[in-house]
């Protein structure tokens, strides 16, 4: 898949959106390229020298929202990665596309390889 643009709005620990992930470059939000592929989904924020990586295999479920870790995605789709790390269970959330049927294109692709893992 190709890289698009997108806008990562945080990553919420436990469902809690005031309790935010810190580590891996998970903490600052931001714009960015996106992609995945049969292993992860990856995002690199402008400026960022390394993507955030979410493995497939580490994915539980994937949701579709307006809101995320206290942001509003102004009517536009948001994407939730719901996935697990060091004992947590993770939420992370992306602005990739305004269009909602183009969200769920992703969505089902993602969950093709996050199946598959399990």
């Amino acid at each position: 898949m190709a890289d698009h643009t997108g806008h990562y709005m945080g990553t919420e620990i436990n469902g809690r959106w005031w309790k935010r992930y810190k580590k891996d470059g998970f903490f600052a939000r931001g714009k960015g390229t996106y992609w995945y592929d049969e292993k992860a989904f990856y995002f690199l924020k402008y400026l960022a020298d390394d993507p955030m990586v979410i493995p497939l295999e580490d994915i539980t479920d994937i949701k579709l929202g307006t809101w995320h870790a206290g942001q509003w995605g102004a009517g536009a789709p948001v994407l939730k990665i719901i996935w697990e790390k060091d004992s947590l269970l993770l939420s992370s959330g992306f602005l990739l596309s305004k269009k909602r049927e183009e969200v769920e294109a992703m969505i089902s692709d993602l969950q093709k390889g996050y199946l598959r893992c399990h």
